[in-house]
C-alpha cells in the first residue's frame, strides 16, 4: 500500500531548482547503496540482462518500447532464435522480419531495426558503435535506446530516461510540471546523470528501471517496499497520485474499414498495403476505409443503406486495384479493435469470383485457407 502525508508545499517550492537533487554526498551514497542492495535481492532475471551483446540488448530495448516485459519475453526469444546475430537480421527479407514481429505492433520498429542491422553490417563491419552519439544516428534509435545499449553492453556512464524512470525521477524530485515537456526532459536527464555512479553504471541503470517498473508503478505505488522512500519528495508530501503529471491523451480517430474475404480453391486473397497507407507493408484482406472521423465515435451498427453503398465501393476498388469482378454478400463479420490512435470498426463481406480463377493483381497474393 502507498502512504500519503499532508502538508503540501506550493508549486513554486516543489518545482524549485531541480538541476541538482539537493542531496548531500552522504545522502547520495545512501541512495546508491540502498538501491543497489535492493536490486541485488529483487531484480528480475530477464534474458537481456544475462548478456553484454549490444545486438540482443538493443533488440530488447526496441521491443520494450510501448510494450510490457511479460509480452516481450516470448517474442524476444523467438526473434533471437530466428535472427541470432545482427548479420543474420541484416540478411533477412523485410516480410520475414515483419512476420517474426507479428503481434507486437508498432511495425515501424521492426523496419527500423532491419535498417539499423543493415547499416551496422555495411558501415561498421557488423559491430555496434560504442558511442551513444553515434548510436543515435541509426534508424529508430533515440537517446534512451542509445544510452541503454552503451550502458548495459559496455558499462558506459550514460543516463537513462524512459517511462519507468521518468515516473521514478519525477516522484523523487517532487516534479509537478509536465515531465515530457522540453523543460521537464532537461530536468530529468540532468537528474539521471547526477545520481549515476562511476562504478557499475549499467547495473545501476537497470536497478533504476526495475524500481520504476515494479515498485514505483503508475497507480498505487508500493511505497512501503521502496528502498529509497525516505528520499522521495512525492512520498514526503503525499503527492504520489499526482506525480508525474498525466500525459495528454492523443485525439482518437474512428475508422470504418470494409474488406473482402475472397476464397478460391482453398486459398484466400490477401493484399499488401502500399507504402503511403496505414500499416504499410502488411498483408491483409483487400480493404477500403469508407469513414474517418475524429472526436466522434462511430455508430455501432451502420444503417443498411450505408452497408449497400460501402459494398459497392469495395467492389469498385477490387475491380480497379486487382482487376477482379467480384460479387459481394454480407456482411459476414464485424470486428472492433484499437491500434495506436485509431479505433477501427472492420466490416467483412464475402466475395465470390468466377470459376475461371482469381485474377491476382499487383500487390496481392493467395494464402492457403486454414480449416
Amino acid at each position: 500500500m502507498s502512504a500519503h502525508r499532508s502538508g503540501r508545499p506550493s508549486r513554486s517550492t516543489v518545482n524549485a531548482d531541480h538541476s541538482s537533487h539537493g542531496w548531500d554526498a552522504a545522502a547520495l551514497r545512501r541512495f546508491r547503496r540502498q538501491l543497489s542492495a535492493w536490486y541485488a535481492r529483487h531484480g528480475r532475471d530477464l534474458p537481456w540482462r544475462r548478456t553484454r551483446d549490444p545486438y540482443a540488448i538493443g533488440l530488447s530495448q526496441i521491443m520494450l518500447q510501448q510494450t510490457t516485459v511479460v509480452a516481450v519475453q516470448p517474442y524476444f526469444a523467438r526473434f533471437q532464435a530466428q535472427f541470432p546475430t545482427v548479420a543474420d537480421l541484416a540478411a533477412a527479407d523485410e516480410q520475414e522480419v515483419l512476420r517474426a514481429w507479428e503481434g507486437l505492433g508498432y511495425y515501424s520498429r521492426a523496419r527500423n531495426l532491419l535498417r539499423t542491422a543493415r547499416q551496422i553490417v555495411d558501415e561498421y563491419a557488423g559491430e555496434f558503435p560504442v558511442d551513444p552519439a553515434v548510436l543515435q544516428t541509426l534508424p529508430g534509435i533515440g537517446r534512451y535506446t542509445a544510452n541503454a545499449i552503451a550502458s548495459f553492453a559496455h558499462d558506459r556512464r550514460a543516463p537513462v530516461v524512459e517511462a519507468n524512470t521518468l515516473r521514478l525521477y519525477s516522484r523523487l524530485l517532487g516534479y509537478r510540471d509536465d515531465p515530457r515537456s522540453r523543460d521537464g526532459q532537461e530536468v530529468l536527464w540532468q537528474f539521471a546523470e547526477s545520481i549515476l555512479p562511476r562504478k557499475n553504471p549499467g547495473l545501476f541503470n537497470q536497478a533504476l528501471i526495475e524500481l520504476g517498473g515494479t515498485v514505483c508503478t503508475p497507480r498505487t505505488p508500493a511505497c512501503d517496499d521502496c528502498p529509497v522512500v525516505m528520499q522521495c519528495a512525492a512520498f514526503r508530501d503525499g503527492l504520489q497520485a499526482e506525480i508525474p503529471q498525466a500525459a495528454r491523451r492523443p485525439e482518437l480517430t474512428d475508422l470504418i474499414d470494409v474488406c473482402a474475404v475472397i476464397q478460391h480453391k482453398g486459398n484466400y486473397l490477401l493484399a499488401k498495403r502500399r507504402p503511403e497507407e496505414r500499416w504499410a507493408g502488411l498483408w491483409d484482406f483487400p480493404s477500403l476505409t469508407v469513414s474517418e472521423s475524429t472526436g466522434t465515435r462511430t455508430s455501432k451498427t451502420p444503417p443498411a443503406e450505408s452497408l449497400t453503398v460501402w459494398s459497392g465501393e469495395l467492389a469498385d476498388h477490387l475491380r480497379a486495384e486487382f482487376g477482379l469482378v467480384v460479387e459481394l454478400s454480407g456482411p459476414v463479420t464485424r470486428l472492433r479493435h484499437s491500434i495506436t490512435r485509431y479505433r477501427v470498426q472492420l466490416i467483412g463481406f464475402a466475395g465470390d469470383v468466377s470459376a475461371d480463377g482469381v485474377a491476382v493483381g499487383r500487390n496481392s497474393k493467395t494464402s492457403s485457407a486454414k480449416r
